[in-house]
């Protein structure tokens, strides 16, 4: 046997993201309380300047229903509950349409209807944010809301030709001419990142409420992603795509194929079907393996590649960080090899040293490649939530207690647990 060439510590780990998992919270509940209008700050710079005035994002509202409701789910805490039921109020009273079904996409300050565009990124995290509330309650309504969501979005966005999901529709359901999440991205029909949320929202349903109709449409959604969307040549995921599956552009998100693999993967373990799970869970690995291209000697993942442009955009976001520590542990857990948990242990001691505010609280939006902050992001705000960073924590913590509550060393060839 060769001697061990590196060691992680299990319960260092645990603890670690136990610890944080708290922090964070914590930081949430202090801070981002609106006790003028009503539910949550919408926008606060990393110095802890809240602006008053900015819009509420219904995708931000989602992930803290998720995030607290998640946290309650794990550690019976009365405030995360609380949290947790303060998010759910708010939603049903400022952000659910209840003329024309769905949710907005924003309300202003006070809570009033701003931008009443049906996003179905927004719908899906309302499912996935609701689904897991009525985990943590048993509350009826949340479940009826979440079957309410999920017709809407089959009856609106849903493509009966070509399978998938439409982007983006007006109040009443027609869809639009521009289909962004966001300006910085491209105007197509079809995305990754909406199928990837909306996988993500129905494998949750589902949990709660095994309906056939939503089984067939979470099943048809993960065979887009084993056969439509992961690139069998590179293992990447294609991002953005015309009607027919066509894929419309040769770029590579590190971050979102080290999410993805693992996903799927829950997604496939909510299924219950072995022979494709084994299908999801070899995919998982490509996905994980093409996602090292972009991992760099520190632990981190560079963010994206452009290959039209050529532009490498090597800056670190804190939710590729968090999404590596999941996505790697994940890989390990079917492989058996060490390789992956050092990579997840890696990303979360970067994380540690450049991504955590030790001072105001929360995770920084990321650094740059020479490991300056990125100035001009929020703490707090539309895309900045208490989700991928809670989320890691939650999942690495069961994760560890699920492998071993001690130490695993690591061989090149093999793993021995002391």
């Amino acid at each position: 046997m060769e001697e061990p060439t590196a060691k992680i510590p299990f319960q260092v780990y645990l603890e670690d993201v136990e610890q944080e998992l708290s922090h964070i919270l914590n930081f949430w509940m202090l801070k981002s309380l609106d006790n003028v209008n009503g539910g949550f700050v919408a926008k606060m710079a990393d110095n802890g300047t809240v602006d008053e005035s900015a819009p509420k994002g219904s995708v931000l509202n989602a992930r803290v229903l998720w995030s607290f409701s998640a946290a309650y789910l794990q550690a019976s805490t009365a405030q995360y509950l609380m949290v947790a039921d303060r998010a759910y109020n708010y939603i049903v009273g400022h952000f659910l349409d209840k003329a024309c079904g769905g949710v907005f996409w924003s309300v202003d300050a006070a809570g009033k209807p701003l931008d009443t565009r049906k996003q179905i990124y927004a719908l899906a995290y309302m499912i996935y944010g609701l689904s897991e509330y009525y985990k943590a309650t048993q509350k009826a309504q949340a479940l009826q809301l979440c079957q309410q969501l999920f017709l809407w979005i089959e009856k609106f966005s849903l493509d009966p030709v070509q399978g998938g999901y439409l982007e983006a529709f007006s109040r009443d359901g027609q869809l639009l001419d521009d289909l962004r999440l966001s300006p910085k991205d491209r105007n197509n029909p079809k995305t990754m990142n909406t199928h990837l949320h909306v996988l993500e929202a129905y494998a949750n349903l589902y949990r709660v409420w095994p309906d056939q109709h939503l089984r067939v449409q979470l099943k048809k959604l993960l065979i887009i992603f084993l056969k439509r969307i992961v690139n069998p040549s590179t293992s990447h995921l294609n991002l953005f795509f015309d009607r027919n599956w066509n894929s419309v552009a040769d770029m590579v998100s590190y971050g979102h194929d080290i999410e993805a693999s693992w996903l799927l993967v829950e997604a496939a373990r909510t299924l219950g079907e072995k022979e494709l799970l084994d299908e999801t869970e070899r995919v998982a690995v490509a996905l994980a393996n093409a996602s090292t291209e972009g991992l760099q000697t520190d632990g981190s993942l560079y963010h994206e590649v452009d290959n039209e442009s050529l532009h490498y955009d090597k800056h670190r976001e804190w939710w590729v960080s968090a999404e590596a520590m999941v996505g790697f542990m994940n890989a390990f857990q079917i492989t058996q090899d060490y390789k992956y948990l050092e990579y997840s242990w890696n990303a979360w001691q970067f994380a540690k040293k450049h991504l955590l505010d030790k001072e105001q609280g929360e995770w920084y939006w990321g650094v740059n490649d020479d490991y300056s902050l990125m100035v001009s992001y929020d703490k707090i705000g539309f895309w900045k939530c208490p989700y991928h960073n809670t989320r890691a924590c939650l999942e690495v913590l069961q994760r560890c207690r699920t492998l071993h509550e001690g130490e695993i060393v690591f061989n090149k060839n093999q793993i021995t647990t002391n």
